[in-house]
């Protein structure tokens, strides 16, 4: 890639390079909001934005290949696919650290200059071979072919997807848990091809949460020993409970005469219902707290279940019903609009 032809994510998204990735995340929704091309029609200049947003999310967003951009520049995407990765170049005493790239014409061409190789190419650099006809064979050994196996995929009946990168023997993977199994722990099984593998979740794993496998990963080549295994925890959408914080969420509908006059009323936790005591005049989406009801906490304990009503009226009525709604509204003295008399632009 020649040096005209580099993006730079951090300015696309507008942001400095030490963001973290909340800031990461947020700037991305905003800036593909503004130039999604449903908000856009037929703006073939905002759909170019887009798409350039999309580009720096995608890589920013990934801890290995934000690592990788921020240290190689330019040259980022070839220093994940071909030859010895960054960790090598540490491993080897090299400080690469504030080095500029942009005096090569490719990444090969800093390799070769990186060890010193004899012979030259066309820029009159030297150059014996080339690391894109060296690969890692899938058993973790070295060796030549015509391309280099950068990523080695291994499969799971429970869903989980693993990349390990070039120059690493760390394995990076998902796992999708439903909240019944992140909230309990459990027990899941991994088929890394050449071995299977029974990992312990623990109670409380949450979504993002990564977990370490010792000596699960690939075998590395130039120490002979294996990397880990680091699974990141997905958690599957529940259909009552939601994370607000490190707290749990629900919502809870009471009746109009609920919310007026107050009450008990049943509320699912975790571990089944408890009697909860809503206050007389309470309104639509307030929140009660359940103190210790919420999730596992690494610490000990748990966090808590906050509980937001909504008042939900009836859509059908009975006769009675209709004609006690009607006598309420004949005799009600509040008005919760009277603040709302003497507005006006």
């Amino acid at each position: 890639m020649a040096a005209t032809d580099f993006k730079d994510y951090y300015a696309i998204l507008g942001i400095n390079k030490t963001a973290t990735a909340e800031e990461i995340k947020k700037s991305f929704r905003k800036l593909a909001r503004k130039y999604h091309p449903d908000m856009n029609p037929g703006n073939k200049e905002a759909e170019a934005r887009f798409k350039e947003v999309n580009e720096a999310y995608e890589v920013l967003s990934d801890i290995d290949k934000r690592r990788k951009y921020d240290q190689f520049g330019q040259y980022w995407k070839q220093a994940g696919a071909a030859g010895p990765g960054p960790g090598w170049a540490g491993s080897q005493g090299v400080d690469m650290s504030g080095f500029d790239f942009s005096q090569f014409g490719s990444f090969d061409e800093f390799i070769n200059e990186l060890l010193g190789r004899v012979g030259t190419n066309g820029s009159g650099r030297s150059n014996r071979w080339n690391y894109n006809n060296y690969r890692t064979t899938p058993g973790g050994s070295a060796g030549f072919g015509s391309g280099f196996n950068g990523y080695d995929n291994f499969s799971n009946p429970t869903g989980t997807t693993n990349r390990t990168s070039a120059g690493s023997a760390d394995r990076e993977g998902t796992v999708s848990l439903t909240f019944s199994e992140a909230f309990h722990g459990t027990l899941k099984r991994f088929n890394l091809g050449t071995e299977t593998i029974d990992v312990r979740i623990p109670a409380g794993a949450k979504a993002g949460s990564r977990i370490r496998i010792k000596g699960k990963g690939q075998l590395n080549p130039y120490n002979s020993q294996r990397g880990d295994l680091y699974l990141t925890v997905e958690l599957q959408p529940h259909n009552f409970f939601q994370f607000d914080g490190e707290n749990l969420l629900c919502e809870v509908p009471v009746t109009p005469d609920e919310a007026v006059l107050g009450g008990s009323i049943e509320v699912p936790t975790p571990d089944g219902n408890v009697t909860m005591n809503v206050p007389a005049g309470i309104r639509s989406g307030q929140s009660l707290r359940l103190r210790g009801k919420g999730w596992p906490n690494p610490k000990g304990g748990r966090t808590d279940q906050l509980v937001r009503i909504t008042i939900v009226p009836p859509k059908e009525l009975t006769t009675a019903e209709r004609e006690l709604y009607e006598k309420i509204r004949t005799a009600r003295s509040f008005n919760p609009r009277s603040n709302l008399q003497q507005i006006r632009l």
